[in-house]
């Protein structure tokens, strides 16, 4: 079978697929495993496919989605993450809430008294304030996407406030690569709300694991995963699972 063929087949069974292994692929294409190791090797350096042991994965796409389309997705589980991330929060807390639709979930269950919230984006601010919660929002460049404030102004005003909690978005979860977002200037304050932070959760529904989108926030030894996601193995760090 050409070369060619053989990629677009590959490329096509992951298109069904986010994860295909080498066993499929040989029994699929009938090549030997060695022809097809070649084949991934190629594929990869055309930023194709991420290759991974035993087989290879999807690239996740590398652009942010826009927030009323992420609100859609993933609804319960995401409903399921927020209760419980919300759940860790005790009175008085000031804690650092991130641009996103996992975390924009989180509100309706804010329920503590004298809560203190920090937000990047500007969906949160007027759904924090429509429940009479102290709202302070970071300055910035707003990104028309995701609705969330990023850039130098933005950065120096979150470096003035520590925060007892951070519920971080994150659009990747990976083993070797750590949590990731499309967005470098994204991942910027992420990293540094973080930083600023005196524990971290991250929220992260099954969709987001075994992905990597183009910018690094953190490895993932640093803070906790809050997930849903049901085949969790043992290659990731620190997590909790709900649901």
């Amino acid at each position: 079978m050409l070369t060619e063929k053989r990629h677009e087949i590959i490329c096509d069974m992951l298109s069904q697929h986010d994860i295909v292994t080498l066993q499929q692929l040989t029994d699929t294409i009938g090549s030997s495993e060695s022809t097809i190791r070649r084949d991934l090797s190629a594929l990869e350096e055309k930023g194709q496919l991420i290759r991974v042991h035993g087989g290879a994965k999807q690239v996740a796409d590398l652009q942010d989605t826009q927030l009323e389309i992420k609100t859609t997705r993933f609804v319960r589980e995401k409903d399921e993450i927020a209760k419980h991330a919300a759940a860790l929060i005790n009175d008085g807390a000031c804690i650092y809430l991130d641009a996103g639709s996992s975390t924009l979930a989180m509100i309706p269950y804010l329920t503590q008294q004298n809560l203190t919230v920090i937000t990047n984006s500007v969906i949160h601010v007027t759904a924090l304030v429509e429940r009479g919660i102290k709202t302070i929002m970071i300055g910035g460049f707003v990104k028309q996407n995701t609705m969330a404030n990023v850039g130098c102004s933005a950065e120096e005003m979150l470096k003035t406030f520590n925060f007892n909690l951070a519920f971080i978005g994150v659009n990747g979860v990976d083993a070797d690569k750590g949590l990731t977002t499309p967005d470098p200037e994204e991942a910027a304050i992420k990293r540094l709300a973080i930083n600023q932070s005196v524990k971290s959760y991250y929220l992260a529904d099954e969709s987001k694991f075994d992905q990597v989108t183009f910018a690094t926030i953190t490895p993932l030894s640093e803070g906790s995963i809050i997930t849903n996601h049901h085949s969790y193995n043992n290659q990731y760090n620190k997590y909790i699972k709900v649901g």
